[in-house]
């Protein structure tokens, strides 16, 4: 992990200038998920002023709704050109044969499917680029720092993806990265590193009282507390 974190200040220099114990941090939980920093888009260390964030991509979640053996999911992009067609409703589909060329200045839509083992019919999400662009200018709270000006495609995967795995089976590992993945892109994920570190009390943890605010990890724990992803705001409401 030590050389991978190396790598991504060789490529990000931006990093350099971010509080040491923030990038310590986000290598930590990195590690603690299993999600490598910049290999094959696991997860990325994305500068946000001095604070490093540990933001999940979209293979990194999948790898993760993956791992439990209970569910399988895979998101695409659409690009003009492209071959496309699906449905929702009680017979939900999609094809897609990729045609065109994939710049992201032709992208048209992003989709995500979601199985569950032994389902009928997969859970599908669709949504066009304005969609998906609506979206972002509403829950971003880092203005044009954040990481979907320079990969739009990566974020917008990760969007209809976010939106299957409301129905998916969720390990603790998974809805950690999908809460953090939140917290990032409203600017208030702020890891330290004991928080890191500690992931024993990922699910028992004891409420703070209610005057009291949290953020970063802690605000995560409490959020895992609650049995519906919605009601706890882990989840985006669109």
């Amino acid at each position: 992990m030590a050389r991978i974190a190396l790598t991504c200040f060789r490529k990000n220099p931006k990093l350099a200038v971010c509080d040491p114990r923030s990038v310590f941090a986000a290598v930590i939980m990195a590690a603690q998920l299993g999600l490598e920093p910049g290999v094959g888009g696991q997860s990325y260390l994305i500068p946000y002023g001095r604070e490093c964030q540990f933001v999940p991509g979209w293979q990194g979640l999948v790898d993760l709704a993956s791992r439990s053996g209970r569910a399988s999911v895979w998101t695409g992009a659409v690009y003009a050109g492209d071959e496309f067609d699906y449905s929702l409703g009680d017979s939900p589909f999609v094809t897609h044969k990729p045609i065109g060329d994939e710049e992201e200045s032709k992208l048209t839509h992003v989709y995500a499917v979601g199985r569950v083992n032994g389902s009928e019919w997969p859970v599908i999400e669709v949504w066009p680029l304005a969609k998906v662009v609506v979206h972002r200018d509403r829950y971003n709270k880092v203005g044009k720092g954040h990481y979907s000006f320079e990969n739009l495609e990566m974020y917008a995967r990760k969007v209809a993806l976010l939106q299957v795995l409301k129905y998916m089976p969720k390990s603790v590992e998974l809805q950690m990265a999908v809460g953090l993945d939140q917290q990032a892109t409203t600017g208030e994920q702020r890891l330290t590193v004991e928080e890191a570190i500690d992931t024993s009390a990922w699910v028992e943890v004891e409420q703070p009282p209610q005057a009291e605010k949290k953020s970063g990890v802690e605000a995560v724990k409490e959020q895992l507390k609650n049995k519906t992803g919605e009601r706890a705001g882990i989840w985006p409401k669109d």
